[in-house]
């Protein structure tokens, strides 16, 4: 009887038991392999997608920088009217096209005290955003440069659309005769007020599944002034 039990004890494992164990072992193996490599695709879809509306928002954040320069002039004065001399109309404040919804925009302003006010703009072409360049020394255009990284991600869709809101209306010393008689303000100078929205879809050239979009506003802070009491004059005489 003890024979027999030593003997058992010594025979080890059967081939029928071994290959159960492998194949729970190779099984719990590919279970683990399945979920590491979900794992770090996961990672790797949310790395992607960051970097994607990273690189959105910094390109979002670079117009909306530049759209809100629009119309910026070093000599501010020269906007306001004295008894001698008429106030200037602020041309580079003209943004072209005025109103809508664009994939292209152009404005100027000055950006330092030579005097060059651009034109600068924003264009869609071939899912890349470009930046239309203007040498700030001598005023020379440049040309357009990328300012999305074509090979990192496809921009779908780039629109700006110029909304027009309420003008401020800015106060002068006098009423304006009326047409029907009497005074009102209807020939004050307005103050125009614009906002931009800004919208970006894009995809990444590797990973075309992976999209993301932004939307940013922003509002002009230089705007331009229209007179109404005649020719040149801010206010009635």
């Amino acid at each position: 009887m003890n024979m027999t039990a030593r003997g058992a004890a010594r025979r080890g494992l059967s081939l029928i038991e071994l290959m159960i164990g492998i194949a729970v072992g190779l099984f719990i193996v590919a279970a683990a392999t399945v979920m590491a490599t979900g794992q770090l695709g996961e990672n790797r879809r949310l790395l992607l997608e960051s970097q994607l509306q990273q690189d959105l928002r910094a390109t979002s954040d670079i117009i909306a920088r530049e759209l809100r320069r629009a119309g910026a002039y070093m000599d501010a004065q020269d906007l306001v009217a004295t008894p001698t001399v008429p106030a200037l109309a602020n041309a580079q404040a003209v943004v072209t096209p005025a109103s809508g919804v664009t994939s292209e925009i152009e404005f100027r302003y000055v950006r330092n005290n030579l005097g060059h006010e651009g034109p600068w703009g924003f264009k869609l072409d071939a899912g890349v955003i470009k930046t239309q360049l203007v040498n700030s020394l001598t005023g020379a255009a440049e040309g357009w440069q990328d300012l999305t990284d074509g090979t990192v991600m496809e921009v779908t869709q780039f629109s700006i659309e110029i909304v027009p809101e309420t003008p401020i209306e800015m106060p002068c010393p006098k009423l304006c005769p009326a047409a029907g008689g009497g005074l009102d303000t209807s020939c004050w100078p307005q103050m125009v007020v614009r906002a931009f929205v800004i919208t970006i879809d894009a995809r990444l050239r590797g990973a075309p599944e992976v999209r993301r979009s932004v939307t940013s506003r922003v509002r002009a802070r230089n705007e331009m002034v229209q007179f109404r009491a005649g020719g040149s004059l801010a206010c009635p005489t």
